[in-house]
């Protein structure tokens, strides 16, 4: 490991969403006005990534009345509270800087298909803490009596969870038969 690498492992963020070029995000920048605090949200499409590390950054261009407006996010920043991908794009380029040049509708990204339950599995992501993900203890204390589904597989408790937590062998369809003949 680079010590570099080794410095900024602490500066970067835990949960980073996963962007492409071409997605539609809104990026909610966090603002300082004298004391106070406040959250503003850059809503566009995604046109430029570039770097790695504490130094990745990326690009967002949005239509502003009449005019484009191009904004560049430190990702791992302090001031980028979070990044929500609404729509993922379908696109073959790794910068869309043809999308300067083109008005209107023609700045219309294809969306992927399957893309909203690409975003909803974000939003869950999002939604779960650390305190979700704490593993669950077992419902059943070790010293009680074994169960009827247990006692039909003529086991302890512990016998019974080693037998339902066998990996099931998918079935084998009609090519991989056909093969293993030949």
């Amino acid at each position: 490991m680079r010590t570099m690498d080794f410095i900024e492992k602490n500066f970067l963020k835990k949960h980073v969403p996963l962007l492409n070029v071409g997605d539609t995000v809104d990026v909610h920048v966090k603002i300082k006005e004298g004391e106070k605090e406040r959250i503003q949200i850059f809503s566009g499409t995604v046109i430029k990534k570039k770097g790695g590390g504490t130094s990745e950054t990326f690009t967002v261009r949005r239509i502003v009345q009449g005019e484009g407006v191009e904004r560049i996010f430190p990702l791992h920043s302090p001031n980028v509270a979070k990044v929500v991908v609404k729509k993922q794009g379908n696109v073959r380029r790794a910068k869309l800087y043809y999308l300067r040049e083109r008005v209107g509708r023609a700045t219309k990204v294809e969306e992927k298909v399957g893309a909203a339950a690409y975003v909803e599995l974000i939003a869950d992501e999002d939604t779960t803490t650390k305190e979700d993900k704490q593993p669950e203890k077992s419902e059943q204390p070790k010293d009680t009596k074994p169960t009827e589904k247990q006692a039909d597989k003529g086991g302890s408790p512990q016998g019974a969870k080693q037998a339902d937590n066998k990996p099931a062998t998918p079935p084998t369809t009609d090519k991989k038969k056909e093969t293993a003949a030949k």
